[in-house]
């Protein structure tokens, strides 16, 4: 009797169903996709338990006939693909046909269904149908999935707890409404409302919906293309962070996806602007030729590949360090993002002062942005003004005046950004003196980061590093480059080798970036440091002078300001 059998269809989808739904969020993102694919302008999902006892999408699309709303729970049908070559020209979120079979293996599913011509009521039980029927002839798809994973209840033991299901839906609807704003996205569980965004198409709307008006009012619209890449989307002020990656959304022709390197080329855009381990928000689509991107890659479609991936990571890179340059980024120490005038009028004061605003016209259901379409912005000076120290707190904070208002400067932080950039341009111009060492600094490494360090002996050459191997992973340094703080030599010289050491696998920019971040560092002042008001208002001239006068080379902040509104807000001079 031969051994290998065709399993039946029952079993094929049981499998199946466990790569594309392991949990509530994946019912949901299957159901939801077809909403879409369907040409929904709304698409309500209801839950009940978070998912677990009951799941309900109701869309406003085209709806199916008799025939195809049978035929749409066997598995591998589908409308999207009919020849080989539709699979590398994909431009439906669903394409597999493997969703609805998989998710009425291990469920009880009922479809009700309309093209407006035909209503369709379709009840299936652990795959299998039980009846279909007329019903109504509204226009549109209802999908309710209820008590999943009853029939494989190892698969429902691992489920996590009902917040954490709820948890995960949310962020994925939350991302889907960021994909699709002219699509009405409405979220309930155990009928309490968690959603629901306008679909008037403005992004910057929906983003205000989902994150609120804090997060809202500090995005900044970016768009770009180059040959094969098209580009747009919202980025946040650097002032603006979270500490995970959550805040990242990333779009491929509109489809939420995955990619670590996409994602790590948004940190490195950031790495001059905000400190180690904090992530901005981003919202970016985008737009590219099916044939340069392969979303075929899992059968949850969330993971994808590039082709030209450096021109796409060049892209994104170069527009962001652009857009932040040009913005003026100094924090404000009050934040009026949290007041009610940006929905009313303007606080009346006992001054003219008057507050920043940032204020939304949803009367109109519009953004004052253009609609997404920002109007040309005039490039910001990206200089402080004059202002005049007046004070210096705790030998570290610098406190000084103009006309706008009042500003706190952190003197190490200033004095590392003005460090930061004198090194990166003798770096960059090679007009730098090499050093002679009077004792050789001897630099003993573990056996596996010297052969690291061998490996990128090229990039001690560049800085102009004099030096020979002595012994058994070991290497002595007798010339050195002379921007190299002449107190802490040996310090600045060990910080070198252990960023080699530590990535194996960089660029020689960002290695640069780096060295002289290090180096800027240890050369400054330092909080604690006593330094005259002569001195300061120097330091705060050399400030002014720098391209990015409003971070150190860290990215932590190197002045706040209180606005002239600030102050008599504060001291209850506004009325």
């Amino acid at each position: 009797m031969s051994k290998i059998q065709v399993m039946d269809s029952d079993l094929a989808n049981k499998i199946a169903a466990g790569e594309v739904v392991e949990r509530c969020m994946n019912v949901v993102k299957e159901l939801v996709e077809n909403s879409i694919d369907a040409s929904a302008t709304t698409i309500k999902i209801e839950l009940i338990d978070s998912g677990v006892k009951e799941i309900k999408v109701i869309d406003d699309g085209i709806g199916m006939d008799k025939g195809d709303a049978v035929l749409a729970f066997s598995r591998h049908a589908t409308s999207k693909l009919k020849t080989l070559d539709d699979l590398f020209n994909i431009n439906s979120l669903g394409f597999r046909g493997e969703a609805l079979p998989s998710i009425a293996s291990v469920s009880d599913v009922i479809l009700k269904t309309s093209n407006g011509k035909v209503g369709t009521l379709v009840n299936i039980k652990g795959g299998k149908i039980e009846s279909v029927e007329n019903c109504d002839l509204k226009r549109g798809t209802t999908i309710v999935v209820k008590n999943l994973f009853y029939n494989t209840p190892v698969r429902l033991k691992y489920l996590k707890s009902l917040y954490t299901e709820l948890s995960h839906i949310t962020d994925y609807v939350n991302k889907m409404a960021l994909s699709y704003p002219n699509i009405k996205f409405i979220l309930v569980n155990n009928e309490k409302e968690l959603l629901n965004t306008s679909g008037n198409g403005d992004l910057l709307k929906t983003i205000l919906n989902i994150y609120g008006v804090v997060v809202a009012s500090k995005m900044i619209y970016i768009e770009s293309e180059n040959n094969d890449y098209k580009i747009s989307g919202y980025i946040s002020l650097p002032e603006l962070t979270k500490s995970n990656r959550s805040g990242i959304t990333l779009l491929i022709n509109n489809r939420v996806v995955k990619n670590n390197e996409i994602i790590k080329t948004i940190l490195e855009s950031y790495h001059l602007f905000i400190i180690k381990d904090r992530y901005p928000y981003a919202i970016i689509n985008i737009e590219v030729d099916p044939f340069l991107v392969d979303v075929n890659v899992h059968p949850t479609k969330m993971e994808v590949k590039f082709s030209k991936l450096d021109t796409l990571q060049s892209l994104i890179y170069d527009t962001i360090t652009d857009k932040l340059s040009k913005k003026t980024l100094i924090p404000k120490a009050i934040d009026d993002s949290i007041e009610d005038n940006y929905f009313d009028e303007p606080v009346k004061e006992s001054k003219t002062i008057k507050p920043i605003e940032f204020k939304f016209d949803f009367e109109e259901e519009k953004v004052i942005e253009n609609n997404n379409k920002v109007i040309e912005e005039k490039i910001e000076e990206v200089k402080l003004k004059s202002m005049t120290p007046i004070a210096i707190v705790h030998k570290t904070y610098i406190v000084c005046e103009n006309e706008d208002g009042m500003y706190l400067i952190d003197q190490h932080a200033a004095a590392e950004r003005i460090n930061y950039e004198k090194v990166k341009e003798e770096m960059n111009n090679k007009n730098y003196k090499i050093m002679d060492v009077l004792i050789p600094y001897k630099i003993e490494l573990p056996k596996n980061e010297y052969l690291i360090l061998e490996q990128h002996f090229d990039l001690l050459d560049k800085l102009g590093f004099t030096y020979e191997e002595f012994g058994d992973n070991t290497i002595l340094i007798r010339r050195h480059p002379s921007w190299i703080s002449s107190n802490k030599t040996y310090e600045s010289i060990l910080k070198v080798i252990e960023i080699i050491v530590e990535n194996e696998k960089f660029s020689e920019d960002k290695f640069l970036d780096r060295v002289a971040a290090t180096v800027a560092c240890r050369m400054s002042i330092m909080a604690g440091d006593y330094i005259t008001l002569d001195e300061a208002s120097k330091l705060i001239d050399e400030l002014r002078k720098t391209k990015n006068p409003f971070n150190c080379a860290h990215g932590r902040p190197s002045i706040i300001s209180y606005t002239n509104y600030d102050l008599e807000k504060m001291f209850k001079r506004s009325i």
